[in-house]
């Protein structure tokens, strides 16, 4: 095999990164819809007059801790754009119709700070005031945010041992 030149190289591994996000935010997506267990949510576009079984929980991250200990799940785009973080109360109203509509009722204080976003073991983080926390996939897609960027993000203010944060802008 010929040598390629440097600039080629470079720019086949960055259609490569640019594919890997794009497939683990498609994949994310579908974890979205389908959920954890398979089971479809569907947002309603008439969230007024809902009647179905009400839950409450906190969100880690990820997803919503009911208070049975189950987890629930929190699209990624709605947690992204919502800006949660961990500990915020949320409120799931599970339709008769099987949606799930998520609602923010209990925000925790928060405090932002600025990370440098980083990527290892298919996940992406910041690195912020001497942590590491772990940034949604969505965050990374929705700013447009690549490795080395600097970004704002949002950590819960009375949690110190809090593993995720939410990405408030890019810089």
């Amino acid at each position: 095999m010929s040598e390629l030149p440097e600039k080629q190289v470079k720019r086949l591994k960055m259609l490569i990164q640019d594919a890997e996000t794009n497939l683990a935010a498609a994949k994310e997506l579908l974890i979205s819809i389908m959920g954890e267990d398979g089971q479809v949510v569907m947002p309603t576009s008439s969230r007024e007059d809902v009647s179905g079984k009400v839950i409450e929980g906190v969100f880690d991250g990820q997803t919503m801790v009911g208070p049975d200990g189950k987890n629930y799940p929190v699209p990624a785009n709605y947690a992204s754009k919502s800006k949660l973080v961990e500990g915020d109360i949320l409120k799931l109203t599970i339709a008769d119709d099987g949606g799930f509509i998520y609602k923010q009722i209990g925000p925790v204080a928060r405090k932002q700070v600025i990370g440098t976003l980083t990527q290892h073991d298919g996940a992406y983080y910041v690195e912020a005031q001497g942590k590491e926390y772990r940034i949604l996939l969505a965050s990374v897609t929705y700013f447009r945010i690549n490795v080395g960027d600097q970004v704002t993000i949002i950590v819960p203010e009375d949690n110190p041992d809090a593993t995720w944060a939410a990405v408030e802008a890019a810089l």
